[in-house]
């Protein structure tokens, strides 16, 4: 009775029918799991990326606020991370990189007028993401530039 059932044959007729899927069925299939990818990829993309420029973004930020700290109280802007209140030499620009988990997107910098001004930059470790290098100055203005010719690059909102 088992291999009757297995094989789903009737006991009384001759007639044997093995069940399962056929090969139109599996390819549709496929062709529906191919479609899904082909959307849902570059949007799961599209969200790492934007949360790479916003930990950027953030630590830019965050540097900007430690150069005015030091500036309230030296009365002067730094381009050494240990001069800015908990930085500490971690890399070889001495400013910790922005992190998405273990992995590093971009390195910080600083170019800084001592009296007058300083200029913080995220750059792209590896190419790929449109908004290229965020930068901050003392004034408080944002931009971006291309990380290759250092131009502005205008038409995208990346701040």
């Amino acid at each position: 009775m088992t291999k009757l059932s297995q094989w789903n044959c009737k006991a009384d007729t001759s007639y044997c029918h093995q069940s399962g899927f056929t090969l139109i069925e599996l390819m549709v299939v496929i062709i529906i799991i191919g479609i899904i990818l082909k959307i849902a990829v570059p949007a799961y993309t599209s969200s790492v990326l934007a949360s790479h420029r916003t930990d950027a973004k953030t630590a830019l930020l965050d540097l900007a606020t430690r150069e005015e700290k030091f500036y309230s109280v030296q009365n002067k802007y730094s381009a050494t991370a240990s001069d800015l209140y908990g930085y500490t030499a971690s890399t070889t620009s001495g400013f910790p990189d922005p992190q998405s988990g273990s992995t590093a997107y971009y390195t910080l910098t600083v170019t800084a007028s001592p009296t007058s001004a300083f200029q913080a930059k995220a750059a792209l470790i590896t190419a790929g993401d449109a908004c290229g290098t965020f930068t901050i100055d003392n004034t408080g203005l944002t931009g971006n530039q291309d990380s290759s010719s250092g131009t502005a690059i205008t038409g995208i909102s990346c701040w």
